[in-house]
């Protein structure tokens, strides 16, 4: 069975993100980038599955700008046979929009045939959670989201998935596309042989138009801005003066 694991190219999760003076996004000048942590675990679990003899093939795709191929080349690193760098954007400023980078992997999926898609529940930049479900919906599969443990027998998937109420255990059929989340794994480090090896393992270029998809978006960002500061804390006196407090402001 091959695994399809989508990677993308974010800041690294450390950084402290700075906006634009103008509003128009956020800063990316001489900042670090790296995998977004999500499809790291994802990515680690592809490489579980191949080491318990349930995956033969590991294929790492990202789709955004050029400079994704480090990104690429860390997935390879860890354990991915191959990878898939789909040039869709010149600018690192350009965030490639769910549908179309669903469309491109659904291309993707059709040209490779993989019996598992595994996929990071969403990126850190834009919180979207939308790729997979819509990858899903595109290819006609079953899905299962926000997994915190995958157990594979034959044709069926059992997967546990984080939910308000605590943890929700379904079966769905394979071929699926399953969106990862936090708790199911910790992804390893890349060792130094692994990170040379990677540099010889097949780094295959594409571009959008040649799976016939348009990334002209669709969304228009109208203004980007921090968080407003939070308030400084106040030390009470006793337990009568917190409530009066939280009453005072209307907390209780």
């Amino acid at each position: 069975m091959k695994v399809l694991v989508p990677v993308k190219r974010v800041i690294d999760y450390n950084v402290k993100v700075r906006v634009k003076a103008d509003g128009s996004g956020v800063d990316l000048a001489n900042v670090k980038m790296s995998m977004n942590p999500f499809d790291e675990i994802a990515v680690e679990q592809a490489i579980r599955l191949k080491e318990a003899g349930q995956a033969d093939e590991i294929i790492a795709v990202s789709i955004g700008v050029k400079q994704a191929q480090e990104t690429l080349r860390t997935a390879l690193a860890m354990g991915a046979d191959r990878a898939i760098l789909v040039i869709a954007a010149d600018d690192v400023h350009q965030d490639i929009e769910p549908l179309t980078v669903a469309k491109i992997l659904k291309a993707i999926v059709d040209e490779e045939q993989p019996g598992l898609v595994l996929c990071g529940k969403q990126a850190i930049d834009n919180d979207m959670n939308a790729t997979g479900q819509m990858l899903s919906a595109l290819l006609g599969w079953s899905q299962a989201t926000f997994a915190s443990d995958i157990e594979i027998s034959g044709d069926k998937a059992k997967v546990t998935r984080e939910v308000d109420g605590g943890l929700q255990t379904i079966e769905v059929n394979m071929p699926t596309v399953v969106s990862v989340d936090l708790r199911l794994n910790e992804p390893r480090y890349a060792s130094l042989p692994n990170i040379m090896k990677a540099k010889k393992k097949p780094l295959d270029e594409k571009t959008a138009a040649d799976y016939g998809v348009d990334t002209a978006p669709h969304l228009e960002v109208v203004s980007t801005k921090e968080p407003e500061a939070r308030a400084a804390g106040e030390i009470v006196a006793d337990v009568d003066a917190l409530v009066a407090k939280l009453k005072e402001k209307g907390v209780v």
